[in-house]
């Protein structure tokens, strides 16, 4: 008589992650250009912006080659808002996949993430390569810490992005006002500029910003006579802690009420 293999909870929660990440491959690949539209469109953009403030201000920013000096901005601006939006939409995205009771809303979060982190990963290869062939210098000085922190603001942004899930789940306007949040994002969190360029007396009008001090953290990291100024890893380490401590507590206390409505 044949036996039942009998899985641990861990194994079923790992097959439940593989099978949604399968399922969202599969639904890019539904696209004409597929999966290869998710790493062309991101890495055209950063290369168009990177290329016209390289044209606009010419030789180097800060000690760094003006394209570069964009490169990161846009990178680490750019991994954010996809990484938010993506967590943002995971539980709403697959609802009705938690009919199945071994289906939970984390195991959608996570397989959904973790395909954007894969995507962003091939970015940063196809922004390498194109940089080698253009005979563009590539240089990190630090690559750890550049590694650290790129991690650390992937955290962030799925923290805040579970927290608008949930919100969403309960008031649907939330996803609206999420978009709106966004978009000045791209030009108060230091992709375009340093806080070097801005007078001590307005920092605090900026240094708020956790995605800022990732952005400027970047580029020393890359290029350490970039002379990062009115920044801290710490800062940026305690509002991710926070943010990952809210999203974790608010999804134990509030993910079946999520589900049901």
């Amino acid at each position: 008589m044949a036996g039942v293999n009998k899985r641990t909870t861990l194994q079923i929660w790992g097959d439940v992650i593989f099978a949604i990440f399968l399922r969202e491959i599969k639904s890019k690949f539904n696209d004409k250009l597929g999966v290869s539209w998710a790493v062309i469109q991101p890495v055209s953009f950063i290369f168009i912006l990177s290329f016209i403030r390289g044209r606009l201000d010419g030789g180097d920013t800060h000690t760094m080659p003006s394209f570069v000096f964009i490169v990161y901005g846009m990178l680490i601006m750019q991994t954010f808002l996809n990484t938010m939006r993506a967590s943002a939409g995971s539980i709403k995205r697959n609802k009705p996949l938690f009919a199945f009771r071994q289906v939970q809303p984390i195991a959608s979060t996570v397989a959904i993430v973790g395909f954007e982190f894969l995507v962003k990963v091939c970015v940063i290869a196809v922004i390498v390569l194109a940089m080698y062939f253009l005979g563009i210098e590539i240089y990190i000085h630090d690559p750890l810490g550049f590694i650290v922190i790129y991690l650390t603001i992937w955290l962030l942004a799925v923290s805040v992005g579970i927290l608008f899930a949930l919100l969403a789940a309960f008031i649907p306007e939330v996803d609206k006002a999420r978009e709106m949040m966004q978009r000045p994002l791209l030009f108060i969190s230091g992709t375009f500029f340093s806080l070097q360029d801005l007078p001590r007396e307005s920092w605090g009008y900026f240094d708020w910003n956790p995605i800022l001090h990732a952005i400027e953290l970047s580029r020393q990291a890359a290029y350490p006579t970039f002379g990062a100024v009115g920044v801290s890893q710490l800062y940026l380490n305690i509002v991710t802690l926070v943010f990952t401590f809210l999203a974790l507590s608010s999804y134990r206390v509030y993910w079946k009420q999520s589900i049901s409505r």
